[in-house]
């Protein structure tokens, strides 16, 4: 089977599902009924459960309040860390109550934990309450599924291996008016020593340049201003499809789109992030000036017992031409503290790259051991004291970096798209800048959805506040 055979759901398959769907509404068995998910986890978790309401809103649900208003709870789960899966065994914990006093209640568990072995057994032995067990493969197989559960007692588990799959097609449900999540990709291939999600996403599979893009064209046509194109790993786009196509190529595809006035992407690894790539930043109008580019750690040693591919030297060698093309750039990255074997000295490494790259902001994590990856089963374990040392040292340096950066914005004039209401007030508005700053000011309704100049007169560590002084022409 070719590669290109191997990336797409057939139609059918797709029909099929949307024959479950009007089944479950007509029926009955989907009418006037309430659901709500939680999700944990990456963007990617994000864009899968915007699917999984665009599907339960054809079949008639509506998104309800909270769990205890529900009939149907779906937890859509991450394996990435381990907190995240403890949180998902509390929550699936209190729901025993709930589904005692509600019987008709159907629980539902998928994502990416869902894809190991160990868990769904566990689930299944100490949570008999969930009604449906799923995985990260077989998504848009979910009416189907919920079909079964719904006239089956017992509980339905469905998990699949990665077969290489892509569905177009499915219904959605956008999160946000003004910026949406748009997949790229999905899997990866490069198998960092730390990393479960090769393991649950399975190997790189991109869609085609013409599916996304005319996912992003009915954005704009629907009004979305903002599109945010994700994978594991964006900068191997199109390697599986040939042909010589790059996501710098579908990036210029993307700009040409009317309507959308912002591209953003994540994420990007150092060791296949091109010259083609770092131009079309610095070339493409709407494409913004922000590149995440997780470094995870300052160490050569380390980052290769991660498997990463690079250097330190490489690393900040990359950083340096990404600045000469685009001084006015901004980087953030991730960093993981405490990884087997890290010693004091490595830790300086890392403190030293924060010194020399000068991130905007940094995503940092305690090292998580993740059973099925090679770095869990290295002896040479870092104490929790120890890592937890280096993490506050870390967020005292980075939390330094991140504020002497925005106090250069004081007194400047940015343009910011409005997103909404704020969450601490009914009268300060929110958005951000193209560089990825939040900018808190008083607005009004109108200008949600819009560009906005906005002078800075406030600093904070991880926002900025100021004066909305004009709305911005549209670019297209």
């Amino acid at each position: 089977m070719s590669k290109r055979e191997t990336v797409t759901v057939p139609q059918e398959e797709i029909a099929k599902q949307r024959e479950y769907i009007h089944l479950l509404k007509e029926s009955g068995l989907g009418k006037i009924k309430r659901y709500s998910i939680s999700t944990f986890g990456c963007q990617m978790n994000e864009n899968d459960s915007e699917r999984l309401a665009g599907m339960l809103c054809d079949m008639g649900y509506s998104e309800a309040q909270n769990e205890s208003e529900s009939d149907l709870i779906i937890y859509n789960t991450c394996c990435v860390r381990e907190n995240a899966e403890l949180k998902v065994y509390g929550h699936l914990g209190a729901l025993k109550h709930l589904k005692r006093n509600n019987p008709e209640l159907l629980i539902a568990v998928c994502g990416c934990m869902m894809q190991q072995q160990e868990v769904v057994d566990h689930i299944k032995k100490k949570y008999r309450h969930v009604d449906l067990i799923f995985g990260t493969h077989n998504l848009y197989k979910f009416p189907e599924l919920l079909y079964n559960a719904s006239v089956t007692n017992g509980m339905i588990v469905d998990i699949w291996e990665s077969v290489g799959l892509v569905a177009e097609g499915m219904p959605i449900a956008r999160k946000f008016g003004v910026k949406a999540l748009v997949t790229a990709m999905y899997g990866c291939n490069n198998f960092c020593s730390y990393c479960i999600v090769p393991y649950v996403r399975g190997r790189e599979r991109s869609r085609s340049v013409e599916d996304i893009v005319g996912e992003v064209t009915a954005l704009a046509e629907n009004g979305y201003k903002e599109v945010m194109l994700l994978g594991q790993n964006v900068n191997s786009y199109g390697l599986d499809l040939g042909g010589g196509l790059t996501f710098a190529k579908l990036l210029k595809e993307v700009n040409k789109v009317k309507g959308i006035e912002r591209i953003r992407f994540m994420t990007s690894h150092p060791k296949d992030l091109s010259d083609e790539l770092i131009e079309a930043l610095m070339d493409l109008d709407k494409v913004c000036e922000h590149l995440h580019l997780p470094i995870q750690s300052g160490s050569t040693k380390v980052l290769q017992e991660m498997n990463r591919k690079y250097t330190k030297e490489q690393y900040l060698s990359l950083i340096d031409k990404i600045k000469s093309k685009n001084p006015d750039i901004s980087l953030t990255t991730d960093i993981i503290v405490g990884f087997p074997g890290e010693s004091d000295a490595d830790f300086q490494d890392t403190l030293d790259v924060l010194e020399k790259v000068r991130f905007d902001s940094a995503f940092t994590f305690l090292y998580s051991k993740r059973t099925g990856t090679p770095a869990a089963k290295r002896e040479e374990q870092v104490s929790e004291e120890v890592k937890k040392e280096r993490f506050e040292k870390l967020l005292e340096v980075q939390n330094r970096i991140s504020k002497e950066i925005n106090d250069q914005l004081l007194g400047s004039e940015l343009e910011v798209l409005v997103e909404g209401l704020s969450k601490n007030s009914m009268e300060t508005y929110t958005g951000r800048t193209r560089t990825n700053k939040i900018v808190n000011f008083k607005g009004t309704g109108d200008m949600v959805g819009r560009l906005v100049r906005v002078r800075i007169d406030r600093i904070q560590t991880w926002s900025l506040e100021g004066v909305v002084i004009e709305q911005v022409p549209y670019y297209a």
